[in-house]
């Protein structure tokens, strides 16, 4: 927000340059920051009156300019203008001037006619970033005038970034109010004179939405002069608070937002039909706004509305067909008190954004309605004259009163610094609260309606540290009693599983949470993406669904800088939207390209493969090894031939594979690299562990070759045999693949090894035979195994 530095000197006695105090506003918490109106002052730059216009005779597009500078004759100057006409006030740079933007002005010769000086816009005096033609003065501004007094430019501009709960300063009296506080001095609110009220003509108004339109006040104005121009120092005042003028009224409007902090808006009278109602927009209502945009009304939207249509976005954009125009004679003027639920997700929803929004969505004072609606009646009057009438109010006439209880030990205790009693009465008094002592050093604290942050004890302390000054609070150590929870003995720490990681080579990657959609769709085409209403750019239009979204631009990223063995992981959250619900899943993906291991003169290079990932994924498995099982299984963005699903007590957690040759060439990729991600909760709750004796005896050993079909995964095997090898079989592992000749069609031959142990003896033979035979059995009936010779 920017906010003129006289102006607001005419409220307050700030005995501060404006860059002290944008220091000390900082300091309290406002973040501000004072910069000059223009870079440098003009020199040579003097009000000028065009008294006469002759078309240039070498040049359709330019006119020769009689100015009257105040000198003793009038200048001529050669003009490209489109707005230079007899009769206009303007800026004129005489022969020997210098612009702010460096420019000197010299005695040239235009298409063969001398041009003693040039005639300026807003942008050559360095007022705006563009201009459209001659800045144009007040009708009664004296020709010679230095234009650096005539437009007061000894000014500054303070920029303010405001947090979201402070709406209270969005104006020159809620920042008057602040400086006067902070400086210990009392403001000077100008006397402003109340509208005479001289018809009887009265709107009738119908809230029916009094949780979003507490208050709603407004009035009529009639007999209005059309074709008024708005004075220059209404213009410069709006102009350096970044608001372009538009017509008279409308620019009251928002002078009065600017000096006041109530958002207000203007309806031409002769364009409604009926009284005003405050509702909620009909399904499929449509509305074309004041920017030209056409919005559809299906989420119940709060409107403005006469008897037939809705004319405006409640507290956010009015109307085309209701606007108020050249020709507007009578105005309905409307002041009112939006709830900030109830605006902010209209914004949001249609994407538009306003300085009326911008302050409804903070909050705007509920008691400020009528004050502001009585300044900008009489400014409307002083500036196009008319007829005032009475004024119409709906809703409750005054706000609620808000009362917090305040401790002086809870603020001593919160801020670490014993302030006295009457200190924190005089601090807050600054701030327009109301203390009342109550038992055991406690006040009530009524707290101003225009402080709509203020509702806990909390906030009461921190206007006090405020105030005292941060600098003022000592820094010191405390000692204070933390009791540190346990962590669960089943949880791995994400340390540990990092170190575990970088261990082995990886690198972590820290990506957005924002992807292109373009790519996640190639990786995932089927399922909904949550897409983003505003996104930072065009390639960063959706939260991702999978880790490999962020990885893969990561890689090609290093890959691009000809980093060519690539290992990176990632720990994030991935969103999916099911059932209309976004739903949050945090896992640990990761991405290996490259050979194994770095390149060395002892060894050839080979390049990674399905086995080396799934050795560092089994890693971080850890002690759920036992209990997972790798199924070989289609997935969209993997190679069907080198991808597994990782399933956990029958639950899939993950997948690793190779990227799919289809992906590769959809994203004009250089290679394929291998992928994995897990659901980071699978990886990090692990068994307890529990001591075991070690067996005084020996084990034994039974090597079994099966033939069984090419189809079958060894690890079905395994997992049968486990399963009914009984309680002495301690360990089964594949030991040997084989393919070729001796084997029936679409068959091969898998040898797995048992072995069996008993911590209390020594085991028979027959035990060993029995159970073997079980597992043989077992297999021959499930797969149609059969036993090679």
């Amino acid at each position: 927000m920017k906010l003129s530095y006289n102006w607001l000197r005419e409220w307050v006695p700030v005995g501060d340059s404006a860059d002290a105090l944008a220091t000390r506003l900082t300091l309290s918490g406002l973040e501000a920051e004072a910069v000059p109106l223009t870079g440098a002052l003009p020199e040579g730059v003097v009000v000028g009156h065009i008294v006469a216009v002759a078309p240039h005779p070498q040049a359709d597009r330019l006119q020769v300019c009689s100015v009257d500078v105040g000198a003793a004759a009038p200048l001529s100057i050669v003009c490209g203008a489109a707005n230079a006409r007899e009769g206009l006030h303007v800026p004129c740079a005489t022969v020997g001037a210098r612009l702010p933007g460096g420019q000197t002005i010299t005695q040239a010769k235009l298409r063969g006619v001398d041009s003693f000086g040039m005639l300026c816009s807003a942008q050559e005096l360095g007022l705006a970033e563009k201009a459209d033609g001659l800045l144009e003065l007040d009708g009664d501004s004296r020709p010679g005038t230095p234009i650096e007094q005539y437009l007061s430019f000894d000014d500054q501009i303070l920029n303010l970034e405001l947090t979201p709960n402070r709406g209270d300063c969005l104006s020159i009296m809620g920042l008057a109010r602040e400086v006067a506080a902070i400086q210990g001095v009392q403001m000077r609110r100008p006397n402003l004179p109340a509208a005479v009220v001289v018809g009887d003509r009265q709107a009738r108004i119908d809230i029916a939405q009094p949780e979003g339109c507490p208050h709603y006040a407004g009035r009529l104005i009639t007999r209005l002069r059309p074709g008024v121009r708005t004075p220059d120092w209404m213009r410069e005042r709006l102009r350096r608070s970044g608001i372009r003028t538009i017509h008279p009224v409308v620019d009251v409007t928002n002078y009065v937002m600017i000096e006041l902090g109530q958002p207000m808006h203007a309806f031409d009278l002769a364009k409604l039909e009926g009284g005003i109602q405050v509702r909620a927009a009909r399904q499929g209502e449509s509305l074309t706004l004041l920017n030209e945009q056409v919005v559809t009304l299906d989420h119940g939207e709060l409107v403005i509305a006469d008897e037939r249509r809705a004319l405006a976005l409640a507290g956010v954009m009015g109307g085309v067909d209701s606007a108020v125009g050249e020709d507007t004679t009578a105005v309905f003027l409307e002041s009112a008190c939006f709830a900030p639920a109830a605006v902010a997700g209209t914004g949001r929803r249609h994407k538009l954004h306003s300085d009326s929004l911008y302050r409804f969505e903070r909050g705007v004072d509920p008691g400020l309605q009528r004050a502001a609606l009585d300044r900008a009646s009489q400014l409307i009057v002083q500036l196009c004259g008319g007829d005032v009438h009475p004024v119409t109010q709906s809703g409750r006439l005054q706000p609620e009163t808000v009362t917090v209880r305040l401790r002086a030990a809870r603020v001593e205790r919160l801020l670490g610094v014993a302030i006295a009693s009457k200190d924190i009465e005089a601090l807050l008094g600054r701030l327009g609260m109301t203390l009342r002592h109550d038992v055991g050093g406690t006040w009530q604290v009524r707290v101003p309606s225009y402080r709509t942050d203020v509702r806990e004890e909390v906030d009461l302390i921190e206007e006090v540290a405020r105030l005292h000054g941060y600098q003022a609070i000592p820094a010191r150590p405390y000692a204070a009693a933390l009791a540190v929870g346990a962590a669960p003995e089943r949880r791995q720490p994400l340390a540990s599983l990092r170190d575990r990681m970088v261990g082995r080579g990886w690198q972590e990657a820290v990506t957005l949470a924002f992807v292109d959609p373009a790519v996640q769709d190639v990786l995932l085409p089927e399922g909904e993406a949550v897409r983003l209403d505003n996104p930072l750019a065009e390639t960063l239009g959706a939260l991702r669904r999978t880790l490999w979204a962020g990885l893969l631009p990561a890689w090609l990223h290093n890959e691009q800088r000809q980093q060519r063995r690539v290992r990176l992981f990632e720990m994030a959250v991935c969103f999916e939207r099911v059932d209309g619900v976004i739903a949050e899943q945090t896992r640990i993906g990761g991405l290996a390209t490259g050979p194994v291991v770095p390149e060395h003169w002892d060894g050839a290079a080979r390049p990674t493969d399905f086995y080396d990932l799934r050795a560092d994924v089994e890693m971080l498995l850890g002690a759920n090894l036992t209990r997972c099982r790798f199924e070989a299984a289609a997935h969209p963005a993997l190679h069907p031939g080198q991808s597994a699903r990782i399933v956990l007590d029958g639950v899939e957690i993950g997948w690793l594979g190779r990227l799919h040759p289809r992906v590769v060439q959809a994203l004009d990729l250089p290679e394929a690299p291998l992928l994995f991600e897990l659901v980071l909760a699978a990886v990090r709750d692990i068994p307890v562990p529990r001591a075991a004796p070690l067996s005084e005896f020996p084990s034994s050993r039974r090597d079994l070759a099966v033939e069984v079909p090419e189809a079958l995964p060894a690890d079905a095997l395994l997992a049968r045999a486990r399963a009914v090898g009984g309680a002495h079989l301690v360990q089964a592992r594949v030991f040997d693949v084989y393919r070729g000749k001796g084997l029936s069609d679409g068959c091969k031959s898998v040898a797995i090894g048992l072995i069996f142990n008993d911590n209390s003896r020594t085991l028979q033979a027959e035990d060993i035979d029995r159970a073997a035979h079980a597992i043989l059995e077992d297999w021959r009936q499930r797969f149609g195994a059969v036993v090679r010779g």
